[in-house]
């Protein structure tokens, strides 16, 4: 039981995130490391409402694994849980990738 409710909480921890980014029209661009410590000339150069929409659209989908692993976790307690977070740290990975190539 504790594996589903920790999943859970996850998946609404991420779909929130991802909400609020997403409708935050660039605001929470402040909140996104390394990008708020950048001179006003190169924050310049990046579309904020753009970027932020994008995060949002991927930390929304980040949040499918914990789903996942409910489900999982159901018929085989903390197998879930554990493909949960391998799969969200592959898209973790794959976020940070992008993040780096969109802010050069």
């Amino acid at each position: 039981m504790f594996y589903i409710i920790f999943d859970l909480c996850m998946a609404v921890i991420m779909l929130t995130f991802g909400i609020m980014f997403y409708k935050s029209n660039g605001g929470a661009a402040k909140f996104l490391s390394g990008y708020n410590m950048k001179a006003d000339e190169k924050r310049r150069e990046h579309d904020e409402n753009e970027m932020c929409m994008a995060y949002g659209k991927k930390m929304m989908f980040m949040s499918g694994p914990f789903f996942a692993g409910i489900v999982i976790d159901f018929r085989f307690a903390g197998t879930g849980c554990l493909i949960a977070w391998s799969l969200w740290l592959v898209l973790f990975i794959l976020l940070l990738v992008d993040r780096h190539k969109r802010e050069q």
